[in-house]
C-alpha cells in the first residue's frame, strides 16, 4: 500500500490510500506458468541466511560459538546449561570461591540474550565490585553493561549494574521496583541470608522473569538462611517460614531431610575444586596456639570479671579486642569509661598501657620471617590493631599495605597495586575477604578468627582460586584458654551444619577442634 498526496498542503481526509495488488498478480501469474521466481543466486542466499537461524535442537549452548576469547572450563559449561534447560533460569550458583561463578553467571545472560529472551537484566553487587563486574561484561562477553547514577534512564539502558545499597534506597529504589527485569543477578547473595533486612524486602520485591543468586556460602549460621535465598528465587517452594523452622531448623536429621536435599540439588549449584580435578594444590592448615603472657593473662580475667554480668555482646566484644591487640581494645575501654567515669574501667585501661607487644604480634612476625620473601595476607577483626600490625612489622624492617571497609574504591585499588608490586603484607579486614583476586600469593595468616566459618572460606578464596600455582598455606591464630579457643570450637559445629544441608567444604581449619590442634606455641 501507499499513500498518495495531492499538491500543496495536506489534511488529513484528504490522504488517498491504493492497494499496490502488481506483485500479488505478478507471482500468482509466475506460479500458474511455471516461470522463474527469482535468480538462483538471490535464493541460494535467502536459503543460507534462513538456514542460519535454524537450530534442530533448541539445547546446548550458542554462546559460546561466539565467545572465541574465553576458555570456558568443562563445569562452567555444564553449570549455564544446567541453570538454562534444568532450572528455568532460576538458580543459586554456590561454586567454591574462586572457580568463576561470575563467568557462569555472564555465559547464562549472553546465552540467553542470543536466545531473544532478555531484552533487560539488572546485576546487583557490592559496590566494590561494580566496576570489576562492567570490565568483566565488556571485554569477554561483548556485552555493554553500564553502571547505576541517579541520573541514570533506566528505560533506554537494558544491562544495569549496581551497587545494592545504593539502589535500596529512595529514591532509587522506586525507580528499580517500577520495572520488570528478564534477568536478576545478586552478587555476594549471602548479604540476604536475613529476612529481616532492608537488602532482603528489597531484592523480594523487585520483578524478575529470571534470577541467579551468587554466593559461596549460602549457609553460614544456620538451615534458615538457605530457606531464605530459595525463597527470593522459587517464593512458596519450601512453604512458610514457621512450617520450614518446625520441619527443618530444629532438626536438620528430621525424617523430611531428603525432601529438603532433593529441593537444593534442584536448585543450588556447587562446584568444588575436589569433584572438578581443576589441579592438585592442598591447602596446607595449620591451627597455632599460642599463650597469653602473664600480664595479659591478667587483663584478661580482669576484663572477664568486671563485664561477667554486663551484656553477652559486649562482654564478648571486649574480650575478643583484648585478645587481638593491645590498641583495639584500649580505645574501646577509653571511650566506654569516658562515658562512664569508672574507676574501675580507667584501672584497666591504665594496665593496658603497660603490656608488652602482644603475643600474637610477635607469632606472626615469626610465620612471616620464616616465609623470608613471600607474600602474606593478614586478616583482622579490627581497624586499630591494623595500624599496630603495620606499625610493629615496619619496625622490624617488613613492609605492608592496608585494606578496609572505610577505604574509597580507587585507594583499595591502589592498596591492591601496591601489595602486588612492593609490599611483602596486606594487613585486611573481612573487606578484603570480597570480590579481590590474589593469585599472586599463597600464604594466609588468620590472626582474628571469626565466628563464621565460612567467613575464613572468604578470606582463603582470595588467594585458592582459578589461576594460583602455588600450595596455599593458611595459619589460624588462637590464645589458648581464652574466648578465642571457644570460637574455634564453635566453628567446627557450624562446619558441621554446612556439610549436613550442602555438602563437603575444603579445609579451613585443622581436622580436629581446639582440644588436638595442629601446633601449639607458648610465650611466657
Amino acid at each position: 500500500m501507499y499513500i498518495k498526496k495531492e499538491k500543496g498542503s495536506v489534511k488529513l481526509n484528504e490522504i488517498h490510500l491504493k492497494k499496490d495488488d502488481q506483485f500479488i498478480k505478478s507471482l500468482t501469474e509466475n506460479l500458474h506458468e511455471h516461470k522463474q521466481l527469482s535468480s538462483w543466486a538471490l535464493f541460494k542466499m535467502t536459503y543460507e541466511l534462513e538456514k542460519s537461524f535454524i537450530k534442530e535442537k533448541f539445547t546446548g549452548l550458542m554462546a559460546t560459538k561466539l565467545l572465541k576469547n574465553i576458555h570456558f572450563l568443562p563445569y562452567q559449561l555444564e553449570t549455564a546449561l544446567t541453570v538454562i534447560e534444568r532450572m528455568s533460569g532460576r538458580a543459586i550458583l554456590a561454586d567454591e570461591v574462586g572457580l568463576g561463578k561470575t563467568i557462569e553467571a555472564c555465559l547464562v545472560l549472553k546465552e540467553y540474550m542470543i536466545r531473544g529472551l532478555i531484552s533487560k537484566a539488572l546485576i546487583l553487587v557490592p559496590s566494590s565490585l561494580v566496576n570489576q563486574w562492567i570490565r568483566e561484561l565488556k571485554s569477554k562477553f561483548y556485552i555493554d553493561a553500564v553502571p547505576y547514577h541517579k541520573n541514570l534512564d533506566m528505560d533506554t539502558n537494558p544491562i544495569i549494574v549496581a551497587s545494592i545499597d545504593t539502589v535500596k534506597k529512595e529514591p532509587h529504589k522506586n525507580k528499580v521496583l517500577k520495572n520488570t527485569y528478564d534477568l536478576l543477578i545478586i552478587d555476594e547473595a549471602h548479604r540476604l541470608k536475613n529476612e529481616s533486612t532492608l537488602n532482603y524486602h528489597f531484592v523480594s520485591s523487585i520483578k524478575k522473569v529470571y534470577c541467579l543468586l551468587l554466593t559461596a556460602t549460602p549457609i553460614q549460621n544456620n538451615v534458615v538462611e538457605i530457606f531464605n535465598l530459595i525463597s527470593i528465587i522459587r517464593p512458596g517452594l519450601l512453604g512458610n517460614r514457621e512450617h520450614f523452622y518446625q520441619h527443618y531448623a530444629k532438626d536438620i536429621h528430621s525424617s523430611d531431610e531428603n525432601y529438603l536435599h532433593q529441593v537444593i540439588k534442584n536448585n543450588l549449584i556447587r562446584n568444588t575444586r575436589a569433584n572438578i580435578n581443576t589441579n592438585n594444590l592442598q591447602r596446607n592448615v595449620q591451627t597455632i596456639q599460642v599463650q597469653f603472657s602473664h600480664e595479659e593473662k591478667a587483663v584478661y580475667k580482669k576484663i572477664d570479671k568486671v563485664f561477667r554480668k554486663d551484656h553477652t555482646l559486649a562482654k564478648i566484644n571486649f574480650l575478643k579486642q583484648i585478645c587481638s591487640s593491645r590498641e583495639a581494645s584500649y580505645l574501646s575501654l577509653q571511650s566506654l569509661e569516658k562515658k562512664n567515669k569508672s574507676e574501675v574501667i580507667q584501672e584497666i585501661v591504665h594496665n593496658i598501657e603497660q603490656l608488652p607487644q602482644h603475643v600474637k604480634a610477635n607469632e606472626i612476625l615469626n610465620i612471616i620471617k620464616k616465609l623470608k620473601e613471600q607474600k602474606v595476607i593478614v586478616f583482622t577483626e579490627y581497624i586499630a590493631t591494623q595500624h599496630y600490625l603495620q606499625w610493629f612489622l615496619q619496625n622490624h624492617g617488613i613492609s605492608s599495605v592496608l585494606y578496609n571497609g572505610k577505604f574509597s574504591k580507587s585507594k583499595k585499588e591502589w592498596m591492591i597495586e601496591i601489595f602486588k608490586q612492593h609490599a611483602q603484607v596486606l594487613i585486611a579486614t573481612d573487606a578484603g575477604s570480597e570480590g579481590i583476586n590474589l593469585q599472586f600469593c599463597h600464604n594466609i595468616i588468620n590472626y582474628d578468627l571469626p565466628w563464621n566459618p565460612l567467613k575464613l572460606e572468604q578470606r582463603i578464596g582470595r588467594v585458592h582460586r582459578i589461576g594460583q600455582t602455588e600450595q596455599i598455606s593458611i595459619y589460624n591464630l588462637m590464645i589458648k584458654d581464652t574466648i578465642e579457643e571457644h570460637i574455634m570450637n564453635i566453628l567446627h559445629q557450624k562446619l558441621d551444619v554446612f556439610t549436613n544441608v550442602v555438602g563437603e567444604l575444603e579445609r579451613l581449619l585443622s581436622s580436629e577442634p581446639t582440644s588436638q590442634t595442629t601446633k601449639t606455641r607458648e610465650n611466657m
